[in-house]
């Protein structure tokens, strides 16, 4: 227990006086003899204190020590949401080794033990060409002026820095696949390794290094001729530079929030993006610029295989009797002669194709919404045609042309005639609707002027005046007189 500074002086004082013996100064200053031995000779001061002895209390024994070390070395390799808590480890040693302390006792045990393992990560170097770092991220955006959240695909070479990122509407196994299989192009080249995450588009069981990756993952690797590394959980540091891609992508190049008319557009500005920032970036840590050592990384990537990897999730499909196929929670139409017919559905990141013997016969940008019809007017015209008098309420045709058409077609009383305006729809939908907005009737469309006799957008152009002076020929004889 240490003193109070003015009694440490009145001690050194009297001490040096040599006047009054120990005893005499403890009892002019009430205070206890052995305290006044301990400063007489100023060989110890009260404001240091000595260290601890580091003596556990009895109750902490070798084997409990050991236990709560293990516990703790176990959540290593396990999930973050399911590592001991204090109060688990407590409740095992009540019930494995027959604990009789407290619980705060090992509260303070485990404290202590994680102090002493402070979080430090070890600086990471990697050689050109070497590995490539991927990853999700999440933006906001404005499509059609409604705003919509999409996914970042991003991606990283480790050694120059450079990156390649792409939108997609989901986080699925399909839009993984395409958005590697884009990076590579991107890249022209594929690296020795990729690094990647635990996220369940990429590994089927375990995690970490034991993690095992799912089959057309482990095919694109083997097509591709890389190998597939996976961080272990929780270690996010263990990817860093396509973490902070994540971030640098959305303070960039999608601030401010881009306005955008579909997901196609938005890619395009993040390729120049990329291409912008490949070209003329320079990374503090790095000793040239991004697209310098990104050559030197090109020279020692994989060349990319003449077979493009197909990306896509493929499943058969029975279409139903309304030409209709269900994919995920939507229905797309398909050409009415394929009813009641197995087809192949091939599903991308964006885009859903129905395939026929290896020949694509419908084409949709695929829907992450739920309970939507996607129709197409060609595929149901020609059923249409032989059930003419359908024609006013088929959805089909509610649903696949503008409104104004729409209630053109029910101011005409000849079910054919509406047929034959919908076939001339499909064939030039522009010469169609400069007829409806004019209300010209149905007889007069097929006037080869009429779309430039009744279409005002259309500029006129003015008359042009053109001036010629007349040639002066007499410098022609001076030239033939001077020969």
């Amino acid at each position: 227990m240490s003193i109070k500074l003015n009694i440490y002086e009145e001690i050194r004082y009297y001490s040096s006086q040599g006047e009054y013996g120990k005893k005499e100064v403890a009892r002019m200053l009430n205070i206890s003899i052995n305290t006044v031995r301990k400063y007489w000779d100023g060989k110890t001061v009260p404001w240091e204190r000595k260290e601890g002895t580091g003596k556990t209390a009895p109750v902490i024994t070798d084997e409990i020590r050991e236990f709560v070390v293990k516990c703790l070395k176990d959540d290593e390799n396990a999930p973050r949401k399911q590592r001991h808590t204090a109060r688990r480890i407590y409740e095992r040693l009540i019930n494995e080794l027959d604990f009789e302390g407290g619980e705060s006792t090992i509260r303070n045990l485990v404290a202590d033990l994680k102090k002493s393992n402070p979080k430090a990560f070890i600086p990471l170097s990697f050689s050109p060409g070497e590995a490539i770092q991927v990853d999700w991220g999440e933006a906001s955006i404005y499509i059609n002026d409604n705003i919509t959240k999409v996914n970042i695909w991003c991606m990283r070479e480790c050694y120059s820095c450079a990156v390649y990122v792409e939108a997609f509407y989901r986080q699925n196994e399909e839009s993984f696949l395409e958005g590697m299989r884009n990076g590579f192009e991107y890249f022209e080249g594929v690296p020795k390794k990729v690094i990647f995450d635990n996220a369940r588009v990429a590994v089927s069981e375990g995690f970490g290094k034991t993690a095992k990756t799912t089959e057309r993952y482990g095919r694109m690797a083997a097509h591709y001729v890389f190998k597939p590394t996976f961080c272990n959980v929780a270690e996010g540091h263990e990817k860093g530079l396509v973490e902070n891609l994540v971030g640098l992508c959305r303070r960039n190049a999608l601030t401010p929030v881009p306005r955008v008319n579909n997901i196609d557009e938005l890619n395009n500005t993040l390729r120049m993006y990329c291409d912008n920032y490949n070209e003329r970036y320079k990374v503090d840590s790095r000793s040239d610029k991004v697209g310098v050592l990104l050559a030197e990384s090109k020279r020692m990537f994989t060349k990319l295989p003449p077979y493009r990897y197909d990306t896509a999730k493929i499943q058969s499909v029975k279409v139903n009797n309304f030409s209709l196929v269900k994919v995920d929670y939507n229905k797309y139409s398909v050409p009415f002669q394929y009813s009641g017919k197995d087809i192949t559905v091939k599903s991308y990141g964006r885009r859903i194709d129905f395939v026929v013997s290896n020949e694509v016969v419908a084409s949709y940008n695929r829907d992450f919404k739920r309970g939507n019809v996607h129709y197409r007017l060609e595929h149901y015209l020609e059923l249409i045609e032989r059930n003419p008098r359908s024609v006013f309420n088929a959805a089909p045709v509610k649903n696949s042309v503008p409104e104004e058409l729409y209630s053109y077609l029910l101011k005409q009383e000849d079910p054919k005639t509406v047929i034959e305006i919908l076939k001339m729809y499909i064939c030039n939908k522009e010469r169609v609707m400069v007829a409806v907005c004019h209300g010209i009737p149905f007889n007069q469309i097929t006037n080869p002027n009429m779309s430039e006799e009744h279409n005002n957008t259309r500029p006129v152009k003015p008359e042009i005046t053109v001036t010629v002076n007349s040639a002066v020929l007499s410098q022609y004889d001076k030239l033939i007189g001077s020969c």
